[in-house]
């Protein structure tokens, strides 16, 4: 009995999108997405996403102990990357550390035509802004409609050899 449950009640964290993925192609990228979601340790640094426009927004992320040259922020495979490490200083032995310096990365995913604005670091807090620009093919546009009769396109005539 204890066996049958075990197949028919999936952990609360388990996810099984085999449904999904019999009747779509091409949404290999959503699995790993959602299997990294699950794994990623979402406590060290802690931040914040924000919503400043319409179309731009903000990570801030607290890195106390790190300065600009020990922040590296790329944008690869639609993924913002968020790194820090800590450049060791000899300023003296350390008898208590309350401020974590350890090294992180953390990646966040990008929806589609959204790039970075900018990064500052300012009091202990990244500030990155991030902005959606959709390109102007994309964007939806108006046709305008006419009452006048159609205008017959003429097709150019085929010469006979």
């Amino acid at each position: 009995m204890t066996l049958l449950l075990e197949k028919v009640i999936q952990p609360m964290n388990a996810l099984n999108l085999t449904p999904l993925f019999r009747t779509a192609i091409g949404f290999d990228r959503l699995a790993r997405l959602l299997d990294h979601a699950a794994t990623a340790d979402v406590s060290y640094p802690p931040y914040n996403i924000e919503r400043t426009g319409e179309d731009s927004y903000r990570l801030t992320m607290a890195v106390a102990g790190f300065g600009p040259d020990d922040i590296e922020i790329t944008v690869k495979d639609g993924a913002l990357h968020v790194a820090g490490r800590v450049q060791a200083n000899g300023q003296g032995e350390v008898l208590y550390r309350g401020i974590a310096g350890r090294p992180f990365e953390r990646r966040f995913v990008l929806a589609d035509h959204m790039v970075v604005d900018g990064a500052d670091l300012q009091n202990g807090l990244l500030h990155v802004a991030l902005k959606r620009v959709v390109p102007e093919a994309l964007k939806p546009r108006r046709i305008p409609v006419g009452s006048a009769a159609p205008k017959a396109i003429d097709a150019p005539v085929a010469q006979a050899a």
